[in-house]
């Protein structure tokens, strides 16, 4: 009996779990990019400060609710939630509050790149209209008076700290290593690095470009 009323706890945890939520995991702020319940790890996170992919199982995370003035770093910049500011091209926006229509193919906390304002709205770069109402500005840099969201516990050590390969900053100079996933700014597409050979990093789909580049935030 005790059994059957674990296996009922953990599916309730999972099902429970979206593509697309901003979660804690290890005390870092990640990002769910999937779930895949036939696997013991199947909750496929993106840890949002470096873009470094992470597995875990659904009772490893706690979800919480990106709002207006939350501050956060994304793949090594701070940025801050704001419903004030007006967008403007090459800014990074977060979609709070997803309502596609059947053309559009964006989902809950898709961070997309503005490449045109309208008066209703934004169309990104992969294309997508994006109503004002939907999205929160992520403005560059910390604002005074926001609420930095990247820790659960920011008394915490981090995963890193523990491990002594943190020193409290961001490393400007990581390393992709293999299992990272990346995904390009100008498309949907998102690719897994399975192999790197010196300088050049072969990622699935048959891809391959110099570190350099995958690096370059303004194209991965």
């Amino acid at each position: 009996m005790k059994m059957i009323e674990n296996r009922r706890l953990n599916s309730l945890n999972l099902f429970q779990v979206r593509k697309g939520q901003f979660v804690y995991y290890n005390n870092e702020l990640h990002k769910v990019y999937a779930v895949k319940p036939m696997y013991k790890q199947s909750v496929h996170l993106m840890r949002l400060k470096d873009l470094t992919q992470h597995l875990c199982s659904a009772k490893e995370v706690e979800k919480y609710q990106p709002k207006a003035l939350d501050s956060f770093i994304f793949n090594k910049k701070a940025y801050t939630l704001n419903k004030e500011r007006a967008a403007k091209v090459g800014d990074f926006i977060l979609v709070t509050n997803p309502n596609p229509d059947y053309l559009d193919h964006y989902t809950l906390n898709e961070i997309e790149v503005v490449a045109r304002v309208e008066d209703e709205g934004v169309i990104t770069n992969n294309s997508n209209g994006i109503k004002h109402t939907e999205y929160l500005l992520m403005a560059p840099g910390r604002e005074e008076n926001s609420h930095p969201i990247d820790f659960r516990d920011a008394h915490l050590p981090t995963e890193d700290e523990l491990k002594d390969s943190s020193s409290g900053e961001l490393d400007e100079n990581l390393e992709p290593t293999i299992g990272d996933v990346y995904k390009k700014i100008d498309s949907q597409i998102e690719s897994m690095v399975i192999a790197i050979h010196g300088n050049t990093v072969f990622l699935g789909g048959g891809f391959q470009l110099p570190k350099d580049e995958l690096l370059d935030s303004q194209k991965w």
